[in-house]
């Protein structure tokens, strides 16, 4: 595995393992399991998942040391406001039976995230999270909050994968030096992505599958990855990305087939913002 280095001075895996809509807990467990076997040493979850408690049961299961792996989970919209974030975090570091966490991300840009964020400072100032970040963040909302903060994000996990590239998203973070991390990396399989004709030529002459292309492109521009599969061969594919290099004409050829625009969520649609706002997680 290969590391990345936050903003404050933090070390994260460069590439982990979502477990986005996994939500059976023993299949959930497994597949944290396996991951861990594999070789992955972040685990990317969130309170919106209904699965913390079956990654903590994993971890613990997995006689890795805590202190080699990088757990992420997320605040939804529900729990925003700095009292309520402080709740919510208490919440989930009592499912994922940890004493502290690595990454905390408020999800979704919505809600009172400015006292959220306020309460996250406090937990990290604290020691009870390593880094805070968020999730989805438009580039002038990430710019606002950078510079209405006392800590500056040191993650925007935001949809990146060879149709949606968001190279201007990524120039802002790399301007505000907050690390960019990639959800649906291999596009959630969207528009048939693995018989993709550009990727496939481009993995035959590599001798590596589209999704490895496609992952490796991730990490060669600088962004964490964390592509989610319940198949334990597919999570060693995914995985196997460490001996070989994309040329950098063939990341031109890739960046040739961004449609620019998301075909999974529309975060400048206001149906997006009732809807997310409307999704309760608990009573």
């Amino acid at each position: 595995m290969k590391y990345i280095i936050l903003n404050n001075g933090i070390e994260m895996p460069i590439e982990g393992y979502g477990v986005f809509q996994i939500q059976d807990p023993k299949q959930c467990e497994q597949c944290v399991s396996d991951a861990i076997d594999v070789g992955y040493r972040l685990i990317d979850t969130a309170a919106a998942y209904f699965n913390e408690e079956a990654v903590g049961r994993a971890v613990k299961k997995s006689g890795i040391s805590r202190e080699e792996l990088f757990i992420t989970t997320k605040l939804w919209i529900q729990d925003t406001g700095y009292e309520n974030t402080l709740k919510a975090f208490e919440t989930s570091i009592k499912k994922l039976g940890f004493d502290y966490l690595d990454l905390y991300l408020i999800h979704q840009p919505f809600g009172d995230y400015y006292d959220s964020w306020r309460a996250m400072e406090k937990l990290q100032r604290e020691g009870y999270i390593r880094a805070i970040g968020v999730c989805n963040f438009s580039q002038e909302r990430l710019v606002d909050l950078c510079l209405n903060s006392e800590i500056t994000p040191a993650i925007n996990q935001i949809e990146i994968h060879p149709f949606h590239q968001q190279q201007s998203a990524l120039n802002i973070m790399k301007e505000y030096q907050v690390q960019p991390e990639a959800w649906g990396p291999l596009s959630e399989g969207q528009k048939d992505i693995f018989n993709n004709k550009t990727l496939l030529k481009i993995g035959i002459k590599y001798g590596k599958s589209v999704a490895q292309v496609i992952l490796r492109w991730q990490i060669q521009q600088g962004v964490v990855a964390i592509p989610k599969t319940v198949h334990k061969k597919r999570m060693k594919e995914n995985i196997n990305i460490w001996d070989f290099e994309l040329s950098e004409q063939d990341m031109k050829v890739i960046s040739s087939i961004d449609i620019g625009h998301s075909e999974i969520i529309d975060y400048n649609s206001t149906c997006t913002a009732k809807w997310l706002n409307r999704w309760k997680i608990h009573n």
